[in-house]
């Protein structure tokens, strides 16, 4: 199936839920974690992690081991989401504890195991911590939807990983850097067997040789994502599985909401069969799952690990079959993809505790460093959650996102007001610059009354006006020495202590005389540069007033610090020549400025004072700034000079045709035409033109592709859309498909969002603001399974305020600013507003 490139933001924020919002919960069994005394040896540490497994459609319900293993013996937490409802992009916050923003994963495709990620941001991962401790770490499972298998990633030491996305069979692994490929053997080759016999028979063998050495392993199982090739012996189970028919199943069109659902009619008759089938085969490899976490349980049982090993159990996304007229997929902002479940058990955990708090996939990496008794790194945005085990805790604040492009063409009808998006706009590094920059068509302004306006640039001749008018929406806080360590200011005085100090030290006889240093105010007598290992002085003072006449240069002996200087008469050897042509040892030396030379070869060799004063630095790079960016004004002037004179090329004569009367007549009209226009006027018909040309050159393209897809056969690929075909193909194992091929469209191109998850004692609502502009609000104390956008029934200084705290968490880094505090808001107040003392100071609100 193609992917498309999703964005997405989801802030979360939450309080304690109150006992009548959850019917189930007994207050006693809030705390979770019973005050035991801890093993000398530090604890095992087992996660299991699953693909697409979801909540809000009954997943969990047919598997009883787990839910006995799990649930019954350790700590539910019943509201725990993931940042970003895709694989890769949830998969990396999970090994590092950061948002996608920060980790830069926002699709399965793109930077997904890219060389960025392996050189920034994977040595980093919570394996690299506990490895570098003394854990034996081990991984065996799907790793990143991209990983290629040609390397072992930092801080495993035993590694089975899956290359590529989720296979049963036919698949390839990395056992230890070398691959191995795997068949169509059940016995042999099916995945989720393979790597629970892997990680049982590693954790016996570890144990045995290294009986005091603690185990981090994760198990991460491809089921229950597709191709959901189930094991033999569970092909039969569940043929009237219904759990995903809830009341939001087929529930379309949807006009309230973002465009694809706008877009997504009903399903057809084919598309509810192949859910029917879907649901039952996902739930037939969680079958496998299930049997697996019994063999791990029963492993630790045996061994005596099983009082001294926290497991964790927990899904990197949700996953919807139907809801909403979509037939299957994830990414959407909805609770059936953003829910998943999350289990703890170990010591000191009381079973079959629940907690309310939100939690997130961006808390695990935390909670395995807090297990193994280390701190959670400033740079990770989640924090441990053992700390809800302790004692009732306020919830936690949380957001998360991807990103992706806009479609400028869509209109949607509830948006923010336009001062907010300008505000918005004028936040973006590209705004903020002047007009001078190669390429910028718009600046943010501020007029006389301080409101944000955007202009489009004009040409160069108007540029100097724009900025006596204007002032950039930073330039009052920009001081050009804020980074500079350089304090030798001429307003600064010395305190009264160091004067004192300063009138003793010269008073002093003994003390060393200093003479004052020569301050340049004129173009330097002398340079020094190397040049083939060797240090030579030129004399540059006689350069203006003997051109023509061959400078003396010597070179430097630095052998028993002594120095030898040689008259040189032009003979080779320890002697070069230097002209009036700003040559050194070769008339093809450059000199680039008065300080600065390009030497024969290739090597740029300035004065030694730009390398030793950090003030002569910033003053050359400086000047050499701004020769750069009036020579880039010359080159644009030069441009469009050259722009002008091509529209204006005439015509070469030819009297012998017939129709160079009327072509020259034609010309002169255009001409004179022309001629009348204003020269803004004259230049946005140039570029209008050009914009014409792209939008049919566009146009033409999009037609070849159409004819193409015609001619193939295809038809599902559809613009602006992620769409995928299914045939009798598709499934290798039984139960099979016999209806034919179909073609369904999962979501669209324009599916940017970034979205508020509150959960507290008196509201929980979901909020999101789409990059086109769409509002969506759903109030899930009334409406639980988001049927209907109330945003419009919601206060416009509400809106405001939230629109605010997603501004603030957008760009957050590390779990101290991660977690802001809005202004103005108490714990729980009406505003939906919360505030968690478990993760510290947070953040006030912008004003604006």
């Amino acid at each position: 199936m193609k992917s498309s490139w999703f964005a997405l933001i989801l802030a979360v924020l939450s309080t304690e839920l109150l006992t009548s919002h959850c019917s189930t919960v007994k207050s006693p069994r809030f705390r979770g974690r019973v005050q035991q005394e801890r093993k000398n040896i530090r604890p095992n540490i087992i996660l299991v992690l699953t693909d697409d497994q979801d909540v809000e459609l009954g997943s969990l319900q047919v598997m009883n081991k787990t839910r006995r293993i799990m649930e019954n013996g350790g700590a539910s937490f019943i509201n725990a989401f993931v940042t970003t409802p895709m694989c890769c992009p949830s998969r990396s916050s999970m090994l590092t504890g950061k948002y996608v923003h920060n980790h830069n994963i926002y699709t399965n495709n793109e930077n997904c195991s890219s060389p960025s990620w392996q050189a920034t941001h994977e040595p980093r991962t919570f394996a690299v911590y506990l490895n570098n401790t003394g854990y034996r770490t081990a991984f065996f499972g799907k790793y990143l939807n991209e990983y290629n298998g040609s390397y072992i990633p930092p801080g495993w030491r035993e590694w089975v990983g899956l290359v590529k996305n989720s296979r049963f069979y036919n698949y390839t692994i990395s056992r230890n850097g070398n691959k191995e490929k795997h068949g169509f053997d059940y016995a042999k080759d099916y995945f989720t067997d393979l790597i629970t016999n892997e990680s049982i028979n590693y954790f016996r063998m570890s144990k045995r040789i290294y009986p005091h050495r603690p185990i981090m392993m994760v198990i991460s199982h491809a089921a229950p994502h597709g191709p959901e090739d189930s094991a033999p012996q569970f092909s039969e189970l569940y043929p009237n599985a219904s759990q995903h028919i809830t009341p939001s199943y087929n529930y379309a069109p949807n006009m309230d909401k973002h465009w694809i659902m706008q877009y997504t009619g009903p399903m057809l008759p084919i598309h509810m069969e192949f859910t029917n089938i879907l649901q039952r085969k996902r739930l037939q490899t969680l079958m496998s799952v299930d049997d697996s976490m019994e063999r791990l349980y029963q492993m630790l049982a045996e061994m005596g690990e099983l009082e001294n090993t926290y497991i964790i159990y927990t899904a990197d996304h949700g996953y919807h079959i139907g809801q909403f007229g979509l037939v299957k997929g994830k990414s959407m902002p909805y609770d059936f993809d953003i829910r998943v479940p999350f289990f703890i058990r170990g010591p000191s955990v009381e079973p079959g505790s629940v907690v309310p708090q939100i939690v997130l996939n961006i808390d695990l990496a935390p909670t395995v460093l807090d297990i193994a008794g280390l701190d959670t790194p400033p740079d990770m945005d989640g924090k441990s959650v053992l700390k809800l085990l302790d004692l009732e805790r306020p919830g936690n604040s949380k957001f998360l996102r991807k990103k992706e492009e806009p479609n400028k063409n869509t209109q949607q009808s509830n948006q923010l007001p336009k001062y907010e998006r300008v505000k918005e706009l004028c936040q973006q590094a590209r705004y903020q610059t002047a007009c001078e920059q190669p390429g910028q068509k718009w600046q943010c302004t501020e007029d006389a009354s301080g409101k944000l306006r955007i202009h489009k640039c004009k040409v160069s001749s108007d540029i100097l006006a724009i900025r006596k008018r204007t002032r950039s929406i930073h330039s009052r806080g920009y001081n050009g020495k804020d980074k500079d360590c350089n304090c030798g200011d001429t307003d600064y005085r010395n305190s009264r202590t160091q004067r004192k100090n300063q009138r003793q030290f010269l008073r002093n006889p003994n003390a060393q005389k200093y003479k004052p240093r020569f301050v340049h105010t004129r173009q330097t007598r002398s340079l020094s540069v190397e040049f083939e290992g060797e240090i030579y002085d030129i004399n540059l003072e006689e350069e203006e007033l003997q051109v023509l006449k061959t400078k003396s240069i010597t070179k430097r002996h630095n052998a028993e610090n002594k120095e030898e200087a040689e008259e040189t008469d032009g003979a080779p050897g320890d002697a070069m020549i230097a002209d009036g042509s700003d040559a050194i040892g070769q008339p093809d030396s450059v000199r680039v400025t008065h300080k600065c030379f390009i030497l024969p070869n290739d090597t740029i060799h300035c004065e030694r004072e730009l390398y030793q004063s950090a003030r002569a630095w910033k003053d050359h790079k400086a000047y050499i700034d701004k020769e750069i960016e009036a020579l880039q004004d010359k080159i644009k002037n030069l441009r469009e000079v050259r722009g002008h004179l091509k529209r204006r090329k005439p015509d070469e004569c030819d009297c012998s045709k017939q129709s160079y009367y009327n072509k020259e007549k034609g010309v002169k009209t255009q001409e004179k035409l022309k001629s009348h226009l204003h020269p803004f006027k004259e230049a946005a018909q140039e570029v209008d033109g050009k914009l014409q040309l792209f939008k049919e050159n566009r146009r033409r393209k999009k037609e070849r592709k159409g004819k193409k897809r015609q001619k193939k056969g295809d038809e599902c690929s559809l613009p602006g859309l992620t769409c995928f075909t299914h045939d009798n193909n598709h499934w290798q194992t039984a139960p099979f498909w016999n209806l034919g091929s179909f073609c369904a469209c999962t979501s669209s191109n324009n599916n940017t969002y970034w979205c508020l998850r509150t959960v507290n004692d008196t509201h929980n609502f979901l909020f999101c603001e789409f990059a086109t502009g769409f509002l969506e609000y759903f109030d899930m104390n009334t409406d639980p399974y988001q049927l209907t956008n109330t945003v419009h029934t919601v206060e416009r200084g509400i809106l405001n305020q939230l629109h605010i705290q997603l501004m603030e968490l957008r760009s957050c880094q590390g779990y101290k600013q991660c977690n802001p505090r809005p202004k103005g808001l108490e714990t729980g107040n009406k505003d939906g507003g919360s505030y968690d003392p478990h993760r510290g100071q947070l953040w006030d609100g912008w004003e604006g």
